[in-house]
């Protein structure tokens, strides 16, 4: 079986050299940063979506409550009467 080293230091010295090629102060995402950016991005969609459809089954219009309420105590029964002075 023939010796590795030979060729495992051939192929560090070609990767060092790409390396120093490569502006050491640049950071990038690559594809693993991608993927999950998009993964989260779908997932917002989703929940938005999910949140609309429900938002579209509530009844935002309140029943009329039975009875007369004074507008003066803002809807509220037993409220005590304002302050004066």
């Amino acid at each position: 079986m023939p010796d590795m080293s030979a060729s495992a230091s051939l192929a560090m010295t070609n990767l060092v050299s790409l390396a120093k090629e490569l502006d050491e102060d640049k950071v990038t995402p690559g594809v693993l940063g991608f993927i999950v950016f998009a993964v989260m991005a779908l997932a917002v969609w989703g929940l938005m979506k999910s949140m609309n459809r429900h938002m579209g089954k509530v009844d935002f219009k309140e029943a009329p409550e039975e009875g007369s309420t004074d507008a003066s105590d803002g809807g509220r029964k037993g409220a005590a009467p304002a302050a004066k002075g």
